[in-house]
């Protein structure tokens, strides 16, 4: 008979003592164990209380698809592109309400607008911000444990999570778990969940890879922020010939705005007692100057404060403070001043637009995201600045009446417009140019004429990032600044010294709470390769992930 080794027989006792699969022994927080049956449960509790809160918001969605083909130069590049604006309703299943048009391969649910082509079901997006619209439990899924791991302050229990039954309907990939309350904040893998149609008579699920994250808007409360959409090979499994490849990405925001639980601001109305007037004044009434100039004020507070009710437009914050010192530079050197003086806001949305609502001069966050120094931006709102120089008309007066607004949030793009004449275009160009002339980047103009470039090269190319919602195009071939042009050099997009335009998202941070914006103060990263460049380019999502401090909106920034 065989005598095995004390140190054998120590590491069979082990194994023997050692818990089943089952039952095997998590780390939590504080360093607690928790079992991986427990961890489960938890978790599955979390997401249906998640699924239940999102049934009260009503938050802004955007939706934004490119599709690729491969280039030999740059690795790939967008042959056109989708979009969708709208606004997440969980009452009867997640689904999104468009806040205006669809625009490319979009279509609300129920309509069918190529009766032969591929199109997707922009309701079907809604059901990415969990990884199972009927929740990841036991019955269904195996779970295994990996690691735990941070997402910068959270720590985290990464999780590997697949259907028990291979050929259904779900979600398949790699969830991570925060350890405090068990609430999913990440999960990244493939998704059977988006609704898409090939012809009118072919309906299917269509899987996409995802990569979703939530953010910490309250003390215990997670809520979906990002998704990023990655599909580039079908080889793997059958599709059909006409499916595209994709990168796109899905947005929330607006979560405190749309908080359909909220109590009212007001519990009491304390009036005060009128302040004694001297009688030695004497009332005086406006001039009919000062009235119409009031007039137009109304109608610019109406506006404004309409768009952001409505969630596209960002609160005052440290962005706009940047956008009026460049706007200021403009017109301290072009001897230029306004009472009351200039202000400037941000939209939310993607789409490159800016416009004008009467003093306020409006710029997306996509087309500031996507400029690649401050004498673009200076170009930008110079052109606005034109406008106002010029005497334009700045603001439909017929929004000082107040039931002008009094609509709900699905008719606000289609109601407001912001549009210039093509000569008055033309006149703000022409003005533009002088004021750059002056201005203190009259020697760094080339980037903005490059910027212009590459916006002419790829307006047939990606017309529903370039095509305005409420203002008129950036650029337009008609009016493409050709003075600006030829102070820049050709496009090459091989060269790596030559940044024309930006990837999406190059640029600012927005709280999904609250819709405040910040800088994205990440340091520039050195290019190795060309295609890193990614002009106008979608890419994946990873949101700066911390608790909520007690009484504080958001905890992502």
């Amino acid at each position: 008979m065989r005598i095995l080794p004390r140190s054998s027989l120590i590491a069979l006792g082990l194994l023997v003592l050692s818990p089943a699969p089952d039952a095997q022994q998590l780390p939590s927080s504080g360093g607690a164990a928790i079992s991986m049956d427990a961890l489960v449960d938890r978790l599955t509790k979390a997401e249906s209380a998640l699924t239940a809160r999102m049934s009260a918001y009503r938050p802004v969605v955007e939706v934004y698809l490119q599709h690729l083909v491969p280039d030999a130069k740059v690795g790939a590049v967008p042959r056109r592109d989708d979009y969708f604006l709208g606004q997440f309703d969980g009452n009867d299943g997640p689904s999104l309400t468009p806040l205006g048009p669809s625009r490319g391969w979009f279509r609300p649910a129920g309509l069918m607008n190529r009766p032969f082509g591929f199109e997707y079901v922009s309701s079907g997006f809604a059901a990415t911000i969990v990884p199972d619209r009927r929740v990841l439990d036991r019955a269904r899924y195996e779970f295994t444990f990996v690691r735990r791991e941070f997402l910068n302050e959270v720590r985290c229990l990464v999780l590997d999570v697949q259907l028990k039954d291979a050929g259904g309907a779900g979600f398949k990939g790699r969830i991570w778990v925060e350890d405090r309350d068990f609430t999913i904040v990440r999960f990244n893998g493939i998704s059977r969940e988006i609704d898409a149609s090939f012809s009118r008579f072919f309906r299917k699920k269509l899987s996409l890879h995802v990569d979703s994250w939530r953010v910490n808007v309250l003390p215990g409360v997670w809520l979906p922020a990002y998704v990023y959409f990655e599909e580039t090979d079908f080889q793997d499994r059958p599709a059909p010939p006409r499916m595209p490849r994709i990168k796109g990405q899905m947005r929330l925001w607006g979560y405190e705005l749309k908080d359909a639980t909220a109590q009212s601001a007001f519990t009491t109305i304390q009036v005060d007692q009128a302040a004694v007037q001297d009688s030695s004044e004497q009332a005086q009434q406006l001039s009919p100057v000062l009235s119409q100039r009031r007039w137009e004020q109304q109608a610019e507070s109406n506006v404004l404060d309409r768009l952001t009710s409505a969630g596209l437009l960002a609160p005052v914050g440290p962005v706009d403070g940047v956008l009026e010192t460049v706007l200021n530079n403009l017109q301290v050197t072009s001897n230029v001043t306004f009472d009351p003086p200039l202000k400037a806001r941000v939209l939310l949305t993607s789409p490159l637009e800016s416009f004008t609502v009467g003093r306020t001069i409006v710029v997306s966050r996509g087309l500031i995201d996507v400029l690649p120094d401050e004498a673009s931006l200076a170009m930008v709102l110079g052109h606005e600045l034109a406008h106002v120089i010029l005497g334009h008309q700045l603001i439909d007066t017929k929004f000082g009446f107040a039931d002008r607004l009094m609509i709900p949030d699905t008719d606000v793009v289609r109601t407001l417009r912001f549009n210039h004449t093509l000569l008055e275009e033309s006149a703000a160009d022409a003005k533009l140019i002088e004021l750059l002339g002056k201005s203190p980047y009259q020697e760094k103009l080339s980037n903005a004429g490059l910027f212009v470039r590459a916006i002419v090269a790829n307006a047939k190319t990606l017309p529903n990032l370039i095509q305005p919602h409420m203002g008129d195009y950036v650029v337009e071939e008609e009016r493409s600044l050709a003075e600006l042009i030829q102070k820049s050099p050709e496009l090459a997009p091989e060269q790596l010294d030559q940044i024309a335009v930006l990837p999406l998202g190059a640029r600012l941070v927005m709280d999904p709470w609250s819709n405040r914006l910040d800088l994205n103060r990440t340091p520039a990263v050195p290019l190795t390769w060309a295609r890193e460049k990614l002009p106008l380019a979608i890419t994946p999502m990873a949101p700066y992930l911390r608790y909520a401090d007690p009484g504080v909106g958001t905890s992502s920034r």
